[in-house]
């Protein structure tokens, strides 16, 4: 008989749990709520408040309106998307997560302090990290990798963070580089801001990606997050599957298949999981 098992570490990280309460919160009152980016990399979950009556805008959007309410994601904001706040009369509902807020706040403390050579290890192009970039004027240098650390300026001291979903293990290939090729002139320190919510989740999805014959990992295909964890249970279990719901399930995978386990990333609502559960049980 055919055993699936959903993984109990996988589904909405705490940001992300207080962004989408609030966000049910105000719209139960019935108001008018706008959310400044996707609320999560779901598509299925933003289609679900959607319906509720959260309407989603861009950055260019916000420009247009005023009076208004608008909710601030898990991922945080540049100090640029407060001050528009505030001269178009905007009431914010802040979900932005504590652990990114006291990310923010350090290094914009470091950045008034000495504007020397910030470094965020994180996506380009990702709003958590155009949030920090924000709070150093737009001044700190971004990589996406270990290669792209060689292009540091090792004789200028540095000042290394690392958006909170990142890999802890490249993170520290990163320091170790960086201690190995700064000039004995330079300052180097480096700040250990990954979420260890997330973090811990590597080891314990590799952990269930072994356990069983087929991994169907459920989350959006835009999730930055999600592909790291996804790319975690391949490497174990080369019959792994990304989908994003029960209509990508693909027959052909159950064949000569006992156990299958069901996970996903920090913005892969539980809901969703147990719709693909339960279409498998029906196939």
């Amino acid at each position: 008989m055919l055993q699936v098992e959903i993984d109990e570490g996988s589904g909405f990280c705490f940001g992300v749990t207080t962004a989408i309460k609030k966000a049910e919160e105000e719209l139960k009152k019935g108001k008018t709520l706008y959310c400044l980016g996707d609320i999560v990399h779901n598509g299925m979950e933003c289609e679900r408040l959607k319906q509720m009556g959260l309407i989603t805008i861009t950055h260019e959007d916000m420009k247009q309106l005023h009076d208004v309410k608008v909710l601030l994601r898990a991922h945080g904001e540049p100090p640029a998307t407060y001050e528009l706040a505030r001269q178009n009369n905007i009431e914010i509902i802040d979900a932005t997560c504590p652990v990114v807020l006291k990310l923010q706040n350090r290094i914009k403390q470091q950045y008034d302090t000495a504007k020397s050579q910030i470094v965020i290890f994180g996506k380009k192009g990702h709003a958590e990290v155009l949030g920090l970039v924000g709070q150093t004027e737009g001044s700190a240098f971004v990589i996406e990798n270990f290669e792209e650390v060689k292009q540091l300026d090792f004789t200028h001291d540095i000042y290394l963070y690392s958006q909170t979903t990142k890999s802890l293990d490249e993170f520290h290939r990163i320091i170790e580089y960086i201690q190995e090729h700064i000039s004995p002139e330079a300052t180097f320190k480096s700040f250990d801001t990954i979420c260890r919510s997330v973090a811990n989740r590597m080891p314990n999805i590799s952990q269930f990606a072994t356990r069983h014959d087929l991994i169907l990992f459920v989350c959006g295909r835009k999730s930055s997050n999600g592909k790291v964890l996804f790319n975690e249970c391949l490497r174990v279990n080369p019959n792994s599957h990304l989908i994003e719901g029960p209509e990508e399930i693909n027959s052909e995978w159950l064949k000569d298949i006992e156990t299958i386990g069901i996970c996903g990333a920090t913005s892969t609502p539980k809901w969703l999981m147990e719709q693909c559960r339960d279409a498998l049980l029906k196939l």
